[in-house]
């Protein structure tokens, strides 16, 4: 028999606003067993008011399996790819049937309830503007859990919960004034978020729920003083010991306590984990929805693909040389952020957790659970698509945002009202930056400047990497190649262009370099750039920071590109999805490296890569040190035309671009959107990547394929009037036209809703 925790302090007087939000206390006991035995789990959620009311108290017996699988391979149709031993772990539970049983609240100091083990505190808000926030977290940690600073800008404005229904299993809270209800159901138990009668999201619908407590190991010395402590104490005061107690399982093995450290190649041991494996996960069920975006960074497809039968996309900022396309793998980003749109509603998850994190998605239209045919007996006619989505973390809390739009723009700006919005880039870092690594010397940065001077070709930055410095010693110069910096950056400065050196993000340890051996004696060293930079100028500059890694909230400091591509067509098609799926992500100023990193580009790859930059919000040539010469004008004279055509078109668009920008800090819609960003009922447009908006202005059908003769260009919107840019003709949407190109043509369309074709950009009007 086992007995009911002690009351605890935090549970008779909650810390929080009154009728702020709504709080759970879950008692959790988990045990692992080995491959193919049934697992036990017992859930005691105690519900309270704050302070506290009405309440209920819930415990929950749920059976959970192990599958038969033992990691990495293939057996009969279990498949278990992953080279994660947390996506090993996660992926080989499975939900069994369920016990429930609801009682008063609160239970009565040693009255027996199933294995009252490890309290968790479940936590629920209802935030304004349409957010719901979930918050899983142990009680009574041995130690703390991380929980990611810096994210939010700060504790978001709860509104008033309301206790709306109660009867046999199901407890109905009211989520604020835009009708939404959440349900917390028993049998099994499970979370329903519905707008008026329409359901929304299911939480742990497929019981998937894992919340792995910390312990200590029977074997440590740690735990044999803990274990000889908790039993002085409980004689002088007679109670079970409840807090955190050791769990000896016959799955706790060293394997489990053994930690590692992924990279892109591989995983490698760490020292064993002090409170053993902590990962977290949850399951969400999004009825009526086919289609999924972003957790970037990944090269992929706007649209998400279903990852049954292989890898969750993975979530693990690194350095990756020369990354594949269409691979779940990670990249050197990101924001665990996930978008759903179905005509007439869009909606958001934000997974608020830094550690590695996997995500799966899938559908279960083929094979419906018992949650997806009850959804369809409920709405009666044939079936409803769904789409399951699985978060597995290696450890923190459980805490994620609901992002309930209900329309597209509604969703970026309730995750920009969390996390901030892009910050308003400086005007001349719209326009063109030529880079390489590395413009050897001053000669050699003066001789590209003249060249754009003599070819008439637009620039405003060129760019130094890392070879500038004195021996990896950043914010100093070689003094042999560039003996006058200062002297460089005035001319630079004189015809109104600039200079931006590229930093790698560490300091050389040498006691000989004046920069590290000063921030470490006064204690100086951050990692505030942006900040830095505006306080240096007493707050009236704006700063330009580039960054290729990235959290969510690091659209507040500058931009961001897609990395070290490859010059292939493949890279260049794939700027266009991962451009958009930045720009859902709140990343908006993005880019990729034109003409490739990597490898060389031919004229017609390098052309079609400026016509296609132009239109994407960072706009920079840069390339590997091993790569050839690329200036503009190194180019056959007809091929650079072409080139500074696209550059001229660039400039002539910076109004549209800079408002564009403005539209995007003050209310959190990207500058490079999806088309069904602006016409959310229209699904031809709901997997299209190849062409987007600007702003809601332009559409954009970059030439991508090698040798193209012509495009399809999809014109959306019912009765909308669509301009070609370079015919001044128009056209009714919505259709589809086959629009023939030479290598000088560039499909750009304005739209009637904004800025109409050949229009005059120095006053914003048709002729």
């Amino acid at each position: 028999m086992f007995l009911c925790p002690p009351p605890l302090q935090g549970w008779v007087t909650p810390r929080c606003p009154p009728g702020d939000r709504v709080q759970v206390w879950v008692t959790l006991g988990l045990s692992r067993c080995p491959p193919g035995d049934r697992v036990q789990v017992w859930v005691t959620l105690g519900l309270s008011r704050c302070p506290p009311g009405d309440s209920a108290q819930v415990w929950v017996t749920l059976g959970l399996s192990r599958c038969p699988c033992p990691g990495v391979g293939v057996q009969g149709d279990t498949v278990c790819v992953s080279p994660s031993p947390l996506c090993r772990c996660h992926c080989c539970w499975r939900c069994g049937g369920c016990q429930v049983s609801l009682s008063p609240c609160p239970r009565a100091p040693g009255e027996p309830v199933p294995s009252p083990q490890v309290p968790l505190l479940l936590e629920v808000w209802g935030l304004s503007g349409n957010v719901t926030r979930l918050r899983i977290q142990e009680l009574a940690p041995l130690r703390p859990r991380f929980q990611v600073p810096d994210v939010l800008l700060g504790e978001p404005p709860a509104e008033r919960l309301e206790v709306t229904g109660r009867d046999e299993g199901t407890l109905e809270l009211s989520l604020g004034a835009g009708g939404h209800r959440l349900l917390v159901t028993e049998r099994p138990f499970r979370l329903d978020l519905l707008r008026h009668r329409e359901l929304l999201c299911s939480v742990n619908a497929r019981g998937l729920l894992v919340f792995e407590h910390q312990r200590r190991r029977r074997d440590s010395l740690a735990d044999k003083v803990s274990s000889v402590w908790d039993k002085i104490k409980s004689l002088f005061r007679r109670r079970t010991r409840t807090a955190n107690p050791t769990v000896g399982t016959p799955g706790d093995t060293w394997g489990h306590w053994v930690g590692t450290r992924g990279g892109h190649g591989g995983a490698s041991l760490i020292p064993p984990l002090p409170t053993g494996p902590t990962s977290v996960g949850l399951d969400f069920s999004l009825p009526g929805f086919e289609h999924v975006y972003g957790i970037p960074e990944h090269a992929e497809n706007l649209r998400l693909r279903s990852t049954e039968g292989g890898d969750p996309y993975r979530l693990y900022n690194l350095d990756v040389f020369q990354y594949e396309l269409f691979n779940p793998m990670a990249l050197y980003g990101s924001v665990p952020l996930l978008l759903a749109h179905r005509p007439r509603l869009s909606l958001g998850i934000f997974w608020l957790n830094a550690a590695e994190t996997w995500v799966d998605i899938g559908s279960n239209t083929a094979g419906k659970t018992l949650f997806g045919k009850l959804l369809d007996y409920m709405q009666g006619g044939g079936e409803t698509p769904q789409t399951e989505v699985r978060w597995m973390s290696e450890s923190g809390v459980i805490d994620v945002f609901l992002l309930l739009g209900p329309g597209p723009a509604d969703v970026t700006a309730q995750y920009g009202r969390l996390t901030g919005t892009q910050a308003l880039p400086p005007l001349f870092s719209l326009g063109y930056h030529q880079s390489r690594w590395n413009y050897q010397d001053e000669a050699d940065v003066e001789a590209v400047e003249k060249g754009f001077e003599e070819h008439e070709l637009p620039l405003d930055v060129i760019w130094l990497d890392i070879e500038h410095a004195d021996g990896k010693r950043y914010f100093t110069w070689d003094p042999a190649k560039f003996p006058n910096p200062r002297g460089m950056l005035e001319r630079l400065a004189a015809r109104k262009r600039r200079m931006v050196s590229i930093v790698d993000p560490h300091i050389k340890v040498d006691g000989g370099y004046r920069v590290h051996s000063e921030l470490r004696a006064r204690g100086l060293y951050h990692k505030a750039t942006a900040e830095g930079q505006i306080r240096r100028s007493g707050g009236r500059l704006r700063p330009f920071v580039l960054s290729r890694a990235f959290f969510a909230g690091s659209q507040r400091y500058g931009a961001v590109w897609t990395g070290d591509n490859t010059a292939d067509w493949d890279h260049l098609r794939i700027s266009i999805p991962m451009c958009l799926s930045f720009g859902l992500a709140g990343l908006a100023f993005c880019g990729a490296d034109v003409g490739g990193f990597f490898q060389n580009p031919g004229p017609e790859l390098q052309v079609r890569w400026y016509q296609a930059g132009a239109f994407q919000p960072f706009f920079r040539a840069h390339a590997h040190l091993d790569t050839a010469r690329r200036e503009p004008w190194l180019l056959r004279p007809e091929h650079l035309d072409m080139v500074r055509a696209a550059l001229r078109r660039r400039y002539a668009l910076l109004p549209v671009w800079y408002t564009a920008f403005y539209h995007c800090h003050r209310q959190g819609i990207p500058v490079m959107r999806p088309l069904w960003m602006e016409f959310p009922d229209d699904s031809h447009t709901f997997a299209m990547d190849d062409q987007y908006l600007l702003d809601r202005v332009l559409l954009v059908h970059p030439v991508t394929e090698s040798g193209a003769r012509g495009v399809h260009v999809y014109l959306p919107g019912e009765g909308e009037v669509w301009y070609n840019d370079e015919t001044h003709e128009q056209y009714r949407a919505p259709q589809t036209l086959y629009v023939p190109v030479t290598l000088s043509s560039v499909s750009f369309w304005g739209g009637s809703r904004g800025l109409g074709g050949g229009w005059d950009p120095k006053t914003l009007r048709r002729p």
